[in-house]
Formats: C-alpha cells, structure tokens, sequence
C-alpha cells in the first residue's frame, strides 16, 4: 500500500486558490497571520497569540470557535511553538559539540587555533579552554 499525500502552504498569500474554496480555511490563516503580526509587534508569543485571539473573535473571524475553544488554542499554538523553538536549541547544541569534537581532533593533530576557529566556527576562547 502507498500513501500519496499533498502538502500546500496556507500562509497568507500563498495558494490563494485553495483558501479562498473555504471560508474556514480562509479565516484560519487570517488567524495565524494576525499571530504573526502581534508576535512582531509585541515582542512576546503568547501577547502575540492573546491579541490576535480577541482581534479575530472581534471581527468575526473564528469566532464561535475561538469564543469555545480560545484559552485551548493559546495553550496548544505556544506549545507548538516553543517546541519548534526547543528543537531549533537543540540542533544548535549539536552543531556546537560537533564542532568542539573536530576543534579537539585538530588540536590532537596540531592544528592551529586561528585555523581550527576558520575550520568550526567557534571562537577562540573555546579553542583554547579544550586545549587546556
């Protein structure tokens, strides 16, 4: 059995074709545009996600949905959120032990500083301390 599955991007201005067939669908990316939007404007995610919430409920987008569900929605988006957000630390972790593991093989075989910084990308005093 082979699953073929479609994956289109519904971020504002994006196949516009599709959203505009579903007035749900259109208004849930009003929604996460409006997110966006706050999130930039107030620097902080959940303020972000809080204002857009009232500003949809207060202009009929989602908002029979958004007046039931609207505190499970907070909750559930800056999860989602900062999970991306956790996994993107966590990639950046790995790319700094695997780097330090080649700055310290290099070390071993007698490389430089200055070129093993070229090399990995950390900074000196990095270098330095798994040197020492």
């Amino acid at each position: 059995m082979e699953l073929e599955v479609k994956v289109f991007n519904i971020n504002k201005g994006k196949n516009s074709e599709i959203i505009d067939r579903c007035k749900k669908l259109s208004e849930y990316c009003i929604f996460i545009a409006k997110i966006h939007e706050f999130w930039n404007e107030l620097g902080s995610l959940e303020k972000g996600i809080e204002k857009a919430i009232k500003y949809c409920s207060g202009h009929g987008i989602l908002d029979q949905f958004l007046e039931i569900h609207g505190s499970e929605v907070l909750n559930m988006l800056y999860a989602e959120w900062n999970l991306e957000d956790a996994i993107a630390f966590a990639r950046e972790e790995e790319r700094e032990e695997k780097s330090k593991t080649i700055a310290q093989n290099a070390l071993a075989k007698g490389l430089t500083p200055e070129l093993i910084q070229e090399i990995t990308g950390l900074d000196l005093e990095t270098i330095r301390e798994l040197n020492s």
